[in-house]
């Protein structure tokens, strides 16, 4: 898709320049007075929290931003790989993929050796990234990816909304009903914002509060929760721009230093036109901040000028710019107990995205570790709320996200080095270049953590099973559930896999079927599935609310390598009977296809297969042998709770 040609305009990429417009700010509603999740900040995080909640009628959420309204203009834009996955889990990847820019390259430059005030390519390479997922890493407007999620909440079951325009001015938190779950015990105080409003203020009661406002969080700050790391002291410049130019790389992503004028990294935007420049600028004086720095987008514009000698930078349009300093910090803590806390002592408040952990906007991280943080968090508290986890469960998101922000942190530390030419303040000792190899070597290294796919949850009673990894070597316990595609025996579909795993809430078990005939009775799979739908100690049987649809709660899935099977040969388990007509769901059964063999591609041992467990947020719970039954259920067994 091509946009922006005569001029930067936010909005609906899907309507044309000429008519496209801003989104308008929504009307202002009062916030309701008690809720079980309170939101606070509408950026990655907050909004999927909100979209995660949006799906749970009998959960009550209010999402609140400072704001008077939508984003128009993006400041993380880029969306990796594991993002686009998530956004399918919400039904909306195909618009994220239609829209993006796609990065397929990188191109390397430095000074030419023979004339060093001139820059010359040294190199031109594919993107690390490609082939780690069935996505691939792109550019979108942020703006663009915050509408998918809102008209998601809105479109959902509880038609859910932001309110717009309130300030945060305290939280309180009543320490004495904390571990009472049905309790109210967060009381925060808001105050309109907008002229209308006449600093009016509300109060919301809420069960649990989640903080997603931003690096200078006022939740994190009122919890006492503080950000341990490095201060700034470099400073950058960001701009998207539309240009002419005889830069012959423009549409690819570039990593260009000059001899005497710093380097820039140049990023090619959605639409076709626009591109965004990373400019470095001078070290920061002992105490300042990039705030600072009295610098026009002019001033960018003719830095970048000089670095890119002999080539020519035409501006034509600022469509947005800013000037931001690399620090890195990380919270001590993400949720409100103190540390060290056991599991048993339930958190009531959490802190999400950069109110828990900044760095510098190069290496894309922002956005892409603010969004899965809470679709960590998400699927949790639904569960917690709805009384079918234990709240130990909760505590698992500090332990789990906390060890990616810190690696995250390392991760920047390390780029924000390599691309800068000039050292940083106190540290005149640095070389005055590094060599552009290093920076493709870090990001060919980093591929799978930049792209979100080697993200992986460690050892705990929602990541076990190690002891079984040879069964499925593609399938990597802890990390996200790696799709690949499989035909569906009802109809001869080919299906992804891990599009299977939606936003629901719901936990996926998946039967890779051995050498044995499904259809025999006596066959491992026919076993695991009879023990599934009939055993007393089946988590399906026990856990399953009373009166909701076999698949409500454990969603199986079956795949096989005969490929002469027929649905009615097969146990009723897998085409089960739902809804208020017991219709039959012919959905769940898959086999190989032979030129595309999953078997191969994921590692899975033909001889005996394997049972996958799959977590609401997509990552590997567990790797079982099929014949393991009692396992299955110790698995759940282990933080599940039998519905009332």
């Amino acid at each position: 898709m091509q946009f922006h040609l005569n001029g930067f305009k936010p909005g609906n990429y899907q309507v044309p320049d000429e008519a496209r417009k801003p989104y308008p700010n929504p009307p202002i509603l009062d916030l309701p007075r008690e809720v079980d999740v309170l939101i606070i900040g509408t950026g990655p995080a907050g909004l999927t929290m909100a979209r995660q909640m949006s799906e749970f009628a009998d959960i009550k959420t209010c999402i609140v931003d400072m704001a008077p309204g939508p984003l128009l203009f993006g400041r993380a834009d880029g969306i990796s790989c594991r993002t686009i996955e998530i956004m399918e889990a919400f039904n909306s990847s195909e618009m994220v993929v239609k829209e993006t820019y796609q990065l397929k390259q990188n191109t390397f430059w430095e000074p030419d050796p023979q004339n060093p005030q001139n820059i010359k390519r040294t190199e031109k390479i594919k993107d690390a990234r490609g082939g780690l997922s069935e996505f691939t890493h792109g550019i979108v407007n942020q703006a663009r990816l915050h509408e998918l999620l809102i008209d998601g909440m809105a479109n959902s079951i509880t038609n859910l909304h932001p309110h717009y325009s309130r300030e945060l001015l305290d939280v309180e938190i009543d320490d004495t009903q904390t571990q009472d779950l049905k309790a109210h015990p967060i009381t925060a105080t808001f105050q309109r914002t907008d002229q209308a409003g006449a600093q009016k203020r509300e109060t919301v009661k809420a069960r649990f509060v989640v903080g997603s406002d931003g690096g200078r969080s006022r939740l994190r700050k009122s919890l006492g929760i503080t950000l341990q790391g490095d201060s700034a002291d470099k400073a950058w410049g960001v701009m998207d721009i539309l240009l002419t130019t005889d830069f012959p790389d423009i549409r690819v992503k570039s990593f260009i230093q000059s001899q005497d004028h710093g380097a820039v990294m140049t990023i090619p935007r959605e639409g076709g036109y626009l591109c965004r420049f990373y400019i470095e600028l001078d070290a920061l004086a002992k105490g300042k901040r990039a705030t600072d720095i009295n610098l026009s987008e002019q001033d960018l514009i003719a830095k970048a000028q000089k670095i890119f000698h002999p080539y020519t930078l035409d501006v034509k349009e600022v469509a947005w710019w800013s000037i931001y300093s690399v620090g890195q910090r990380i919270a001590d803590r993400f949720d409100n107990r103190p540390l060290n806390s056991p599991d048993t002592i339930i958190p009531r408040a959490f802190v999400s995205g950069d109110a828990c952990h900044t760095h510098s906007p190069k290496g894309g991280w922002g956005l892409n570790t603010s969004l899965p943080d809470t679709f960590n968090l998400g699927w949790k508290m639904a569960a917690v709320l709805q009384g079918k986890a234990h709240p130990k469960l909760l505590a698992t998101y500090s332990t789990e996200r906390r060890k990616v922000a810190q690696q995250l942190i390392n991760a920047d530390k390390e780029l924000s080095k390599l691309v800068a030419t000039r050292p940083t303040a106190g540290d005149a000792s640095e070389k005055a270049r590094i060599d552009t190899a290093e920076i493709e070597a870090f990001m060919k290294r980093q591929s799978g953590f930049v792209s979100g796919t080697s993200i992986e949850y460690a050892p705990s009673y929602i990541c076990t099973g190690q002891e079984n990894q040879e069964l499925a070597t593609g399938f990597k316990i802890g990390q996200r559930f790696h799709s690949a595609i499989a035909t569906r025996v009802a109809d001869g579909r080919s299906q992804h896999l891990g599009h299977l795993v939606k936003a629901d809430g719901r936990w996926r078990i998946f039967l890779f079927g051995g050498t044995e005939n499904p259809t025999n009775a006596a066959s491992s799979a026919n076993r695991f599935v009879d023990y599934l739908a009939n055993s007393t100690a089946s988590p399906v049987l026990k856990y399953t609310p009373k009166g909701g649809d076999i698949d409500s709660l454990i969603d199986t899935y079956a795949v096989f390598q005969q490929q002469d099977l027929s649905m009615h040969d097969l146990p009723d388990y897998l085409w089960p009977a739902k809804g208020k007509y017991a219709l039959r769901d012919y959905e769940k059964v898959f086999q190989t296809q032979e030129d595309n063999d999953l078997y191969d591609l994921r590692g899975i041992d033909r001889d005996a297969g394997c049972v996958v467990i799959v977590r609401p947020d997509q990552h590997i719970a567990s790797i079982l042998p099929i014949t393991a039954h009692a396992k299955v259920s110790e698995f759940f067994d282990t933080f599940m709770r039998v519905p009332d």
